[in-house]
């Protein structure tokens, strides 16, 4: 007797709980399977099969996949994952003996049955044992867009998925850090999705959507939602900014400042002052990418504004490197006429930057009443040491050898002072083409204090194309070899180099132990 060719299984999306969303291709392999198979609590009823109800037949064999646990508790060995691990090989192999014996196998699921759907986990013990098709539906987050009228995303935006069974402070992040979200699995959830969306300052925008397209259907601002009316089918929304702006906004170029009948109708503005590290995106923070989404303005040094993406509706105020106290009350003014403004800076802008230039320009009697928050970023010398290993290990000190707001004799001074003191340096601003002799200067002095020996690491452009980082010895610095892009680190006499590999670069060093101080008999 022969053995019948295997049947073939499908994973059926059903869409969002309407069943006239179900695709055409949906119903034509319901109607043509000989085995249908839905997931179900410990009651009985499956919104799968509630969905696809009237395309279901007498002589359909019903597989119920009845799940052994789902908010209890369990007193399985292997605690809740253990009970699904076992439960679902079970369920496979349920559904193998009706492919084993040429049977059509249809599991349908609620959405898309690749997306949080039950069905992947049969997708994952079966696909590779048997021919399989998956039917795509029309997902819940579709739906919740669309009976919102709000849309999701706009040119060149992101769009972030999240279950809202994260940690808080990691939904709080992510929030904060893309430009639209939704957040799936709500219930016991709402209230730490309610604290990250407030925090990441992000709850204002959110709208709440509650069995989208189904029975019971929900819709209104999240913030203005009873946490304890609020079932598992219910999502988070926080749709498009793009989309949310009229369709008269300024374009770049226009002017920045509204009328002042229209600044009255405004939100209070406030200047946020951001970092954007030492490079590109990789190294802003999701608080930093959050500010620089919601900034109606950006205002900064050219340079640093080209780091930062094109966003429709914002208004982009470039200037030279040179002007920073304009540049802060520039910022001010846009914000004390509603404007939400982002200040970019280099690096982390409280280490030789901007914060300073926009505080000491708040302090000022117009400016008092502007909100001004500065968020950090990572710091040159930072991604240097980081680069370089760790020669930043121990205590060390942060020294700007430009002498274009201070004179040279309190550089020389703090750089002895450093030097006595035994500290690691980091020397930012060590040279440009104005300024080419403060190198040798600051060589020269370190060695009235420092080995010839000690290790110097040279990093330019830390983060971008032209990254080049190397270690010298202190009496080899050469200054032609150093420009406005590179920072220095001089080690202490404590810091070490060593070559882990013989094709490896030099990784650099300062033990966090200090020797003890000898005495004297």
């Amino acid at each position: 007797m022969s053995t019948p060719a295997p049947g073939r299984l499908y994973g059926v999306g059903l869409g969002p709980g309407d069943p006239n969303l179900m695709t055409l291709r949906a119903v034509q392999v319901i109607a043509d399977a000989d085995v249908v198979a839905y997931h179900s609590a410990r009651h009985g009823r499956s919104i799968a099969r509630s969905i696809a109800a009237a395309h279901l037949r007498p002589d359909h064999i019903e597989e119920a996949l009845v799940y052994p646990v789902t908010t209890g508790t369990t007193d399985h060995p292997g605690g809740y994952q253990g009970a699904m691990d076992d439960f679902y090989a079970a369920c496979a192999e349920r559904l193998a003996a009706h492919l084993d014996a040429g049977r059509t196998v249809a599991v349908i699921s609620e959405g898309d049955p690749l997306f949080y759907g039950s069905y992947m986990h049969m997708h994952k013990r079966l696909a590779h044992r048997y021919p399989t098709e998956v039917i795509p539906g029309v997902t819940s987050v579709s739906a919740a867009s669309a009976r919102l009228g709000a849309p999701l995303v706009e040119g060149e935006e992101v769009l972030t998925i999240l279950p809202g069974t994260l940690p808080e402070e990691e939904l709080t992040a992510r929030l904060a850090a893309t430009d639209s979200a939704v957040v799936m699995k709500l219930g016991r959830t709402f209230p730490a999705v309610r604290g990250a969306l407030e925090t990441s300052g992000r709850l204002a925008e959110a709208r709440y959507v509650e069995r989208a397209t189904m029975e019971g259907e929900r819709t209104g601002h999240l913030a203005d939602t009873d946490p304890e009316s609020v079932p598992y089918f219910a999502v988070a929304v926080v749709p498009s900014r793009v989309a949310a702006l009229p369709v008269d906004a300024p374009a770049a170029g226009q002017a920045a400042v509204p009328a002042e009948e229209e600044a009255a109708a405004v939100p209070t503005g406030e200047v946020v002052v951001v970092g954007t590290g030492p490079a590109g995106p990789l190294w802003l923070t999701p608080e930093t990418r959050g500010a620089l989404a919601a900034a109606q303005d950006l205002v900064g040094y050219t340079t640093y504004l080209d780091r930062v993406p094109h966003r429709p509706g914002q208004i982009r105020h470039g200037s030279d490197n040179k002007v920073e106290a304009e540049r802060a009350e520039f910022a001010l003014d846009l914000a004390r006429r509603g404007r939400r403004v982002a200040v970019v800076s280099g690096g982390d802008p409280g280490v030789f930057a901007m914060a300073t230039a926009v505080l000491e320009a708040a302090a000022e009697g117009p400016y008092r009443d502007v909100p001004v928050r500065v968020l950090p970023g990572v710091t040159a010398a930072n991604a240097a040491a980081a680069r370089a290993g760790a020669p930043l290990g121990h205590d060390y000190a942060v020294i700007s050898l430009s002498d274009r707001l201070k004179p040279w004799e309190v550089i020389a001074e703090r750089l002895a002072a450093a030097a006595r003191a035994d500290l690691a340096l980091a020397l930012y601003n060590p040279g440009s083409r104005s300024r080419t002799w403060q190198v040798g200067k600051a060589r020269d002095l370190l060695l009235e204090h420092r080995s010839p020996d000690t290790p110097v690491v040279l990093a330019r452009d830390v983060g971008g194309p032209g990254e080049r980082v190397r270690t010298v010895r202190l009496a080899d610095l050469d200054p032609a070899e150093v420009d406005m892009r590179t920072l220095l680190i001089i080690g202490s006499s404590q810091t070490r180099t060593v070559r882990r590999t013989p094709d490896a670069p030099e990784t650099v060093w300062t033990p966090r132990r200090y020797p003890e101080p000898t005495t004297g008999a």
